[in-house]
């Protein structure tokens, strides 16, 4: 890798982007950001294979996406201090909180982001004035569109009914209430250096918990200290970092949180992979007071895949320690992989904008 700069095409509101840059940072890798509009958008997608963002342009010219994937090779490839644990059962925890951020913590991002007036009034503006500068409409009209169309697919296509929707919005204060009395005791989620895991939660936090109205009030007022972690992570630089050592364990007041993930994420990915290999487009099942409908992912099945062969090469002990403290629903991760046809492009989420 050189030390050219590396180019960082996205929106300054979107989840993954502000994930992916805060590790850039951290990463101390020298980038350009390139804000998208639709033209670009669409340069992108015919330069990765798939319409989503972020896009990040290496400085010898290949593309990547998907901020998980990116994470992993630039851990290996790229110069700057580890921001992964090298201690088995540490990776194995940061991975599995890394993917319940990423995908778990999504839809209670995007429910307040959208669900409410004042937020999706200002968001669909901002992303009318930014992603859809370059099309030769009324700034208004282009915020109605954005508007009703980020409602249709992140609220009513992506199962949220009445009976869901309470349990969608307590979800963000439930996770608050874990995270705060962590996050008040050191500086990083497990320890005095940041990992993967803070990563996965820093993009819905920074983007959309600490940025968007009625989620930054509720976080200003309940949770401080996850504010101030925030602030802390998009801080973060290899001088700031690289003299903290890497953390060898997830620390044991951990627990809550990977019980609290575990009930919801590993059901929902059980419920995804069973409905992927029957053929369906939804899965369907039950959680918390509400019957879910949920449209089928292949790219969650290939999360849950990953979660078991991470969590199959752990030795014995290491593999009954995670069954014991995730709880009942980690049982799903000693089952045998489940096989159906790969994704489309290069296996990323099926997301346009956030």
């Amino acid at each position: 890798m050189t030390e050219a700069a590396w180019e960082l095409h996205g929106l300054k509101l979107s989840y993954f982007t502000g994930k992916l840059e805060a590790w850039l940072r951290a990463r101390g890798l020298p980038f350009r950001f390139v804000e998208m509009d639709m033209a670009g958008f669409r340069a992108c997608a015919r330069s990765t294979g798939v319409a989503q963002m972020p896009a990040l342009r290496a400085p010898g010219g290949a593309w990547m996406t998907d901020t998980t994937a990116i994470l992993r090779r630039l851990e290996v490839e790229a110069p700057g201090p580890a921001l992964q644990p090298e201690a088995p059962l540490a990776a194995f925890y940061s991975l599995f909180l890394e993917d319940a951020f990423d995908e778990w913590l999504w839809r209670p991002a995007l429910y307040y982001r959208w669900a409410f007036p004042d937020d999706a009034g200002l968001m669909s503006r901002r992303i009318a004035a930014t992603l859809m500068r370059d099309l030769p409409l009324p700034l208004a009209l282009k915020a109605e569109v954005m508007r009703r169309r980020q409602r249709a697919v992140y609220l009513r296509g992506d199962g949220i009914t009445r009976a869901t929707a309470p349990l969608v919005a307590r979800l963000y204060p439930e996770v608050l209430e874990v995270l705060e009395p962590v996050l008040a005791r050191r500086p990083f989620l497990f320890g005095e250096r940041p990992v993967a895991a803070d990563f996965g939660l820093f993009g819905p936090m920074f983007r959309h918990f600490s940025s968007d109205p009625t989620p930054a009030e509720i976080l200003r007022e309940r949770a401080p200290a996850v504010l101030a972690w925030t602030a802390r992570l998009w801080n973060a630089r290899p001088e700031s970092i690289a003299a903290a050592p890497l953390p060898d364990k997830a620390p044991a007041d951990l627990d809550p949180l990977l019980r609290l993930a575990a009930r919801d994420h590993l059901a929902e990915l059980s419920a995804n992979a069973s409905a992927a290999a029957a053929g369906l487009r939804r899965a369907r099942f039950r959680r918390g007071e509400a019957d879910w409908s949920l449209p089928v992912s292949p790219y969650r099945v290939q999360c849950l895949a990953d979660l078991q062969a991470a969590f199959t090469a752990l030795a014995p002990a290491g593999r009954a320690e995670v069954l014991e403290r995730l709880g009942p629903e980690a049982g799903v991760l000693a089952a045998p992989p489940v096989e159906v046809a790969p994704p489309q492009g290069n296996g990323v989420r099926n997301r346009l904008w956030t």
